[in-house]
């Protein structure tokens, strides 16, 4: 492919920034990827994988419901070395649950996501650890993720283009602007502590939980609440399908397998510092009887490991229970438009399941800047495996 089209730098090597270097470089972009760690190290590897059919969200965005249900079945078709499509279950535990059955098929419907109620004992025979106190249970398209495979799939496909340079633990340290113009960006090597600078035509932040704050050395107020949440994960594989309360979107209320364990979650918090995150005193209590409700037994299962993430919100929060009412739709902010810097773009929100699409919404944005139309290519390729990452090499730094 041809790079006359220019020099485009990405700042966050998680899910979001490789599905977008991946785009670009398939329309033609040269691309330079910055990432601090070592690719998928922040949010990206550290969510629990559940493959989003949009149902979670059917009650309260249909429009963000659709978009997921759109979006996993793109990525059962480009990636199925990385998907497990087990589909999921909402189950209802008690009377509460009960009652917000029927609007929450109704919802997933009118989401274009095929919900349906089956009978209760056919639940307990799909799932055999399942409690057999619950009162329904409703199908819905669900699967899981294995994170790095997926993430990485994106990134061999941008090698194969080679138009990718991929720089880990590589932080971005300034960004120096003059006359409403980003001129370069100064990095340091983490492997060897040089320090240098990246010029490029465009420089798009893709950093995750951390927007804000490259956006802040841009001099660009950006709208990021980073909002941890627990997740808790035991040894054994007590579902075979993604397991979720049917109720209100709240916490502790997903039970995702993988491989030969369990994930139950998650909490959620608001952090000033996605750097500074720590497990709450109390989740781990309160996710364990959680997942009882459902699982029972869970419990006794041995303890494997828990972990802390941050999210991406985009918006403005003030505590935990404001953050829930946050969109988990993205946002492709073009700062010239809104910040008069003129060749930098933000990507941020959305989930694990969207990347592919929101690497496709920043690239178009960027098509747009400079004036040509390239259609967008991605939803049609099957993606390489992620082995093809290490039989390619990256350049490094």
């Amino acid at each position: 492919m041809s790079n006359r089209l220019g020099h485009i730098v990405v700042i966050g090597g998680g899910g979001t920034g490789i599905a977008t270097m991946y785009d670009l470089c398939r329309r033609g972009f040269k691309v330079t990827l910055i990432e601090r760690g070592e690719l998928t190290s922040g949010t990206t590897g550290r969510h629990h994988g559940q493959l989003h059919c949009g149902a979670r969200y059917a009650m309260g965005d249909r429009n963000i419901a659709r978009e997921c249900m759109h979006e996993s079945e793109i990525l059962r078709k480009i990636a199925p070395q990385a998907i497990e499509y087990n589909k999921g279950l909402f189950v209802a535990v008690d009377d509460e649950d009960m009652s917000y059955r029927e609007q929450f098929i109704e919802a997933c419907l009118e989401s274009d996501i095929p919900a349906q109620e089956i009978p209760v004992p056919q639940a307990l025979n799909y799932e055999k650890a399942l409690s057999v106190k619950i009162k329904a249970a409703v199908v819905v398209p669900d699967g899981t993720i294995d994170p790095w495979r997926l993430v990485i799939s994106f990134a061999a496909g941008a090698l194969e283009t080679q138009n990718a340079q991929i720089c880990p633990y590589t932080e971005v340290i300034a960004i120096n602007t003059s006359d409403e113009h980003i001129d370069s960006i100064s990095v340091v090597d983490h492997t060897n502590g040089e320090q240098r600078t990246i010029d490029a035509d465009l420089f798009i932040n893709a950093a995750g939980p951390w927007a804000g704050q490259i956006a802040q050395m841009a001099g660009i107020p950006l709208q990021v609440a980073p909002s941890p949440g627990t997740m808790l994960v035991v040894k054994g594989r007590m579902s075979n399908m993604v397991v979720s309360r049917l109720h209100k979107a709240g916490d502790g209320d997903i039970i995702v397998p993988q491989r030969g364990l369990t994930i139950i979650g998650s909490t959620q918090w608001l952090s000033e510092d996605p750097d500074i995150v720590r497990i709450h005193e109390g989740d781990i209590p309160f996710l364990y009887e959680s997942a009882e409700a459902m699982f029972p037994g869970f419990s006794e299962q041995k303890f494997h490991t828990a972990w802390a993430a941050a999210r991406p919100l985009y918006g403005v929060s003030q505590d935990a229970e404001d953050v829930r009412a946050l969109s988990r739709d993205f946002a492709a902010i073009d700062h010239e438009i809104a910040d008069k810097i003129d060749n930098m773009v933000s990507i941020v929100g959305g989930k694990a399941t969207t990347l592919r699409g929101m690497g496709e919404v920043a690239t178009d944005m960027v098509c747009k800047k400079i004036g040509v139309e390239i259609p967008c290519t991605t939803a049609d390729i099957v993606l390489p495996s992620h082995r093809e990452f290490y039989k390619r090499g990256y350049h490094g730094n």
